[in-house]
């Protein structure tokens, strides 16, 4: 009997090419675009899913009144191991905070992230050296493994994994150290390293003001950890009352955040990458389903012609369950043949989505989940597009059908019709999206920053610079003398966080104010090399001894803060160092558009900052290759800890990743509109065909009476235009609510445009009325006689 379902089924599809390859054709499409959202699916929701300790590993969080944040201090660690019986194991990592040059003679590497864990975290995290898992010997010795990678770079003949020496640094530095071994680098991991350094503790002499380590617990089984949340946050405060007043510590308490929430949900940090899974996920099913529309309204149209077919096999004795599992028969065949053309169309565009999203996906991997999702899609495929026209195709009465009375069956026109209104309400949902996403796009681009990254040159450095000196820093104005002898080279200065990144924080008093404001380390000219606005005062200058000691600058947002309305030579006091207020800048989106300026304040001095790293070097444009050129050849002399090893990034390129996530959420909303305007497009020809080919006779006898081609065209277009107009209506509504929730997580934005609504209209209203007309052309232009002669 399958046999013989198989046979019919493959006659009636070559009978009906057309329909046949429109249904295939836009299935695959679909298909394809569900494929690689379910491959970036599977891998987003699968980091760190191959620890054995997935389920047990916990990170330790630190909940301030402005802000969360996942870096703590050190000793808390001991004192959760010494009161807490159900956590198991306590671990300590800390992430390098620059990059470092790694030398075997020639070759030379620079390393990314190098990550120092202690021996418990490398437990933790399942951290395996190809050599195994070795503890370090007592409290100064530590094991550093570089990746596998990074060892064929510096050793590229190298066969075993044995220890090696090599030097850190420029090749003058004399720096030399032992890598102990490799180790296969976890790029689908939280904590993603190019080396990782094992020591057996870490930590040891910190104090409670040092927050720049991670925790990670790995508990017992069935712990209560909203419990254990709620001791450890108590045993916190508790240690911070050792050495701080209660009003220092108000407001501040720890939380646990489990490894599974790390990537996607994390309680301190962004959720991005969830919100694009999310948005992802949708757009994929939607286009799934708007296929499986397309597919059914086809199926329906074409029950006409069916329907004699069925009524004969009932009238010889077929059961429905029979002619049900026919024309599911039928539909699994087309949906096979769409999987198959799908996973080639998905193969063709995998490396431009790989590089979209800046991941690794393989379709025809072992590890991913496809190998059985895509025959369960297969079957939800079949049934979801094909049930219902089965069932109603089975269900012909064979006394009506035969009589050809179904055509006038008001149940299947309201259903096409309104299967067709639902592909063109999706289709002007996502034009409106994307237009929308343009618009802020635009906005972003053309918005005045506040400061010039243009013509501003940003250098990786491995000098610490810090003024008065730090242990092991310099001082940056020999440098500066030496750049600015370089023709072409108008400023040069350094400072510890750079535009496009992240501010330190830390506790500022002010007017009787005390609250967590971002700082900013710098050296002179930092505002002048990057234009920032003075509002009022002055820029820091060497012309006043007292800027290198305690004198501050302030953001228009930071004296709003504290009140301050005549802030200039006013104290602000920080880390121990009263301030004294010598200028406020204006405002400057140094973090983006989605989160408002920061309160921040700039010092030369900050005994408690972090190092200044980031050279920054403003040249003219027009000398801009020769300039780089004469930095890279003087370097070993300009700065000789750093030696041969110049490299720089412009920064406005470096700021201009801030938009990466939007420039995807464009190029994402660009090919779900155009997929869903292809599937609604070819949906409507097909259909557009059958309600021609039914109509053919009326249209004939309205010509012998009269009628022009411009009449006859209006009579078919009205139909689709209405259903267009009605689908626009619908979908302008759940567009607005969508784009605004969108438009909200920005803090400065666009307000929503009239255009998109309009520009959704003219483009469906177009395409509808251009793919109807060339399908009814051929009715139009023909011989009413052909129609009308066996009448």
């Amino acid at each position: 009997m399958f046999k013989l379902n198989l046979k019919i089924a493959l006659r009636n599809l070559w009978k009906n090419k057309g329909i046949t390859a429109i249904n295939v054709g836009g299935l695959a499409v679909a298909l394809a675009a569900f494929i690689l959202v379910t491959l970036y699916a599977n891998y987003e929701t699968s980091f760190d899913k191959k620890n054995p300790n997935y389920d047990q590993i916990y990170l330790v969080g630190i909940s301030y009144p402005e802000f969360k944040t996942n870096y703590v201090a050190a000793p808390l660690a001991k004192v959760i191991k010494q009161n807490f019986p159900e956590v198991e194991a306590v671990g300590l990592i800390k992430e390098s905070s620059f990059e470092l040059t790694i030398k075997n003679g020639k070759n030379t590497l620079f390393t990314r992230k190098i990550l120092a864990v202690d021996y418990s975290a490398a437990k933790i995290l399942n951290i395996q050296p190809n050599g195994g898992l070795v503890k370090p010997n007592g409290d100064v010795e530590r094991l550093t493994y570089l990746s596998n990678e990074s060892i064929k770079t510096l050793f590229p003949s190298k066969k075993d994994d044995k220890p090696e020496m090599v030097g850190f640094g420029a090749s003058n530095s004399g720096i030399t150290g032992t890598i102990a071994g490799s180790i296969k680098s976890n790029l689908h991991s939280n904590f993603v390293f190019d080396g990782v350094s094992i020591a057996n503790e870490l930590g040891n002499g910190d104090n409670y003001d040092m927050n720049d380590y991670t925790i990670c617990l790995q508990l017992k089984p069935r712990t209560d950890v909203v419990s254990l949340e709620q001791s450890i946050a108590n045993l916190y405060k508790a240690e911070l009352l050792k050495s701080k007043k209660i009003d220092e510590v108000k407001g501040i308490s720890a939380f646990l955040d489990p490894l599974s929430n790390l990537h996607l949900r994390p309680k301190a940090g962004n959720d991005t990458p969830y919100k694009i899974l999310i948005a992802l996920s949708v757009l994929g099913v939607l286009i799934l389903v708007i296929a499986c529309i397309n597919f059914t309204n086809l199926s329906i149209a074409q029950a006409t012609k069916r329907a004699k077919e069925v009524g004969v096999k009932k009238v010889m004795g077929a059961f429905r369950l029979q002619l049900t599992t026919q024309f599911l028969v039928e539909i699994f065949i087309q949906s096979f043949a769409a999987i198959i053309l799908a996973l080639i169309l998905a193969e063709l565009v995998l490396p431009s989505f790989n590089n979209l999203f800046q991941v690794q996906l393989a379709i025809w991997d072992l590890e991913n989940k496809l190998f059985w999702q895509l025959p369960l899609i297969l079957c939800i495929i079949t049934l979801i597009a094909g049930i219902y026209p089965a069932v109603v195709l089975s269900g012909f009465k064979p006394a009506l059908v035969l009589k050809g009375n179904f055509s006038t069956s008001k149940q299947s026109y309201w259903l096409r019709n309104g299967l067709l209104v639902f592909q063109f309400s999706m289709a002007v949902v996502f034009i409106i999206s994307l237009v929308t996403i343009n618009s802020q796009l635009k906005y972003m681009q053309s918005q005045d920053l506040g400061f010039k990254a243009s013509q501003v040159v940003y250098i990786k450095n491995l000098t610490l610079f810090n003024i008065p000196a730090k242990m092991g820093s310099v001082n940056f104005e020999p440098l500066r003398e030496k750049m600015l002898k370089i023709p072409g080279i108008q400023l040069a200065t350094v400072a510890t966080y750079i535009p496009g990144g992240t501010n330190g924080i830390n506790s500022y008093s002010a007017n009787g104010i005390k609250t967590n404001i971002d700082f900013v380390n710098v050296e002179f000219d930092y505002f002048e090399t990057l234009n920032v606005k003075l509002k009022e005062g002055r820029f820091f200058s060497n012309k006043f001894k007292a800027d290198t000691v305690n004198s501050a600058v302030i953001n228009e947002t930071a004296a709003a803060k504290y009140g301050l309305k005549n802030p200039i030579g006013q104290t602000i006091t920080g880390s121990g160092v009263p301030y004294k207020i010598v200028g406020v800048i204006k405002d400057f989106k140094s973090q983006g558009f989605e989160n408002e300026v920061q309160p921040t304040i700039y010092t030369i001095n900050d005994p408690h900052g972090d190092y200044k790293t980031q050279i920054m070097v403003k040249i003219e444009q027009n000398r801009m290759a020769e300039a780089l050129a004469a930095l890279k050849s003087q370097w070993p002399k300009i700065n000789p800890q750093d030696g041969e090893d110049f490299r720089y990034e412009f920064l406005d390129e470096l700021y201009g990743k801030l938009f990466k996530k939007q420039e995807q959420l464009q190029s994402v909303f660009f090919a779900a509109a155009i997929l869903t305007i292809l599937i609604a497009m070819l949906g409507l020809f097909a259909f557009a065909k059958y309600i021609t080919s039914i109509r053919i006779k009326e249209i004939a006898v309205r010509k012998i009476l009269g009628a022009n081609d411009l009449q006859i065209f209006k009579l078919i277009n009205i139909s689709f235009f209405v259903m267009v107009m009605i689908a626009n209506l619908i979908s302008w509504p759940l567009a607005y609510i969508l784009t605004q929730k969108w438009l909200e997580t920005f803090a400065y934005r666009i307000e929503m445009p009239v255009l998109p609504f309009v520009f959704s209209a003219i483009i469906t209203i177009s395409l509808t009325i251009i793919t109807v007309s060339i399908q009814a052309r051929n009715a139009v232009k023909a011989n009413p006689v052909d129609a009308l002669k066996y009448e």
